[in-house]
């Protein structure tokens, strides 16, 4: 039996599976949050039904079971910036991490909408499950709308990269 992979292996392995990057938000009882993401995936078409797994410490996993509902915004490639920025734990916390960022609150979650972004989901939250040490939260989706159609912002082997050409994003 060959022995078990570590996580830096397990992680440099995953790691070169090419993600698209998204932003999920939330507004629970008037404390908006925003997080980058890039653990989401499309599950089912009948019902509409996507997941995002969140870690069990993250501010953003108490918000998601506090709302039952969030949004998602897919980043184009130019929206690198906004993808660092919701990962920086050092932002400020609540309504005031979005001063400076364009968004719409979504009409049928009130979770903010990035502007600029590719597409956006929002969702009603289905259910949760046990995913380790973090948590995989399951969203009936409620809307769908598309944005201005141009490349996506990847994150392959560690870093945001171009789409078609693996270079580094700029």
């Amino acid at each position: 039996m060959p022995p078990s992979p570590t996580e830096g292996e397990y992680r440099a392995t995953v790691g070169l599976f090419a993600t698209g990057i998204t932003v999920v938000t939330a507004n629970a009882v008037g404390v908006e949050h925003g997080m980058t993401l890039n653990a989401f995936a499309s599950v089912s078409l009948d019902p509409l039904l996507v997941l995002v797994c969140v870690e069990r410490d993250a501010v953003m996993h108490k918000v998601l079971e506090e709302a039952g509902r969030f949004a998602l915004s897919v980043l184009a490639e130019d929206q690198e910036p906004i993808a660092r920025y919701f990962a920086d734990s050092s932002r400020p916390a609540g309504a005031a991490q979005f001063t400076g960022v364009g968004y719409r609150l979504g009409a049928a979650t009130g979770a903010p909408l990035l502007d600029g972004a590719l597409a956006w989901l929002e969702c009603e939250l289905e259910r949760a499950y046990d995913g380790g040490d973090h948590s995989i939260f399951l969203g009936r989706v409620l809307t769908v709308q598309r944005g201005t159609l141009r490349d996506p912002l990847l994150y392959f082997g560690g870093a945001y990269r171009r789409p078609g050409d693996g270079r580094p994003a700029a």
